[in-house]
């Protein structure tokens, strides 16, 4: 069994990113610019796949600040213009794979915008959502979460709100067994 301390990290008073409705939350704190992220999407995206339906995925950019900034901007300006879930995987391609997306400390909506017209949103519609108070809430919401998660590095996993599995030179994995073991301790209420 996963050990508290060791493949995880107990969360005192912990609580899910947003309400779950009696599901068990498993947040992934990750960042389009992180190289670690983009190797763990298909294998996560592959895990979320075989979740039963009393476990809720909720994906949180990382707004460490500096080049993590733009990309956690464009999730939830994506989000807020219903194309998220669309362009999740081609914005990680565009940056890792095609490098067609910059990454940097100045980049801004102008930078991002052409990316997500070439996905169909109007380039404005994108630049005043990417800009937006509404936006601006939800990155500070983000950046609150992953402080009180106690989250270093990407990509994180925080199960019920109560515990955060970091990535560790033991791999992606184990990094899925440890929240699998650890939803299945909040399904029997044994935590």
């Amino acid at each position: 069994a996963p050990v508290a301390g060791v493949d995880y990290v107990e969360i005192a008073g912990g609580q899910p990113f947003q309400a779950t409705a009696g599901k068990i939350e498993v947040a992934e704190v990750f960042g389009y610019t992180c190289g670690h992220c983009a190797q763990f999407e298909p294998v996560f995206k592959a895990w979320k796949a075989r979740q039963p339906a009393d476990v809720q995925v909720t994906l949180v950019p990382a707004a460490f600040g500096g080049f993590w900034l733009p990309y956690a901007r464009a999730f939830y300006a994506a989000e807020a213009l219903g194309v998220q879930e669309k362009t999740h995987d081609a914005v990680f391609a565009a940056i890792h794979l095609q490098r067609t997306l910059p990454v940097g400390n100045n980049v801004g909506a102008a930078d991002i915008a052409p990316f997500y017209a070439k996905q169909g949103v109007d380039a404005k519609q994108f630049t005043d959502a990417f800009n937006s108070f509404g936006v601006d809430a939800k990155l500070n919401r983000a950046r609150q979460f992953a402080v009180k998660t106690k989250i270093e590095g990407t990509p994180s996993l925080v199960v019920a709100g109560k515990y955060t599995i970091s990535v560790d030179q033991q791999g992606f994995e184990k990094m899925l067994r440890t929240a699998d073991w650890l939803v299945a301790q909040e399904r029997a209420g044994a935590r």
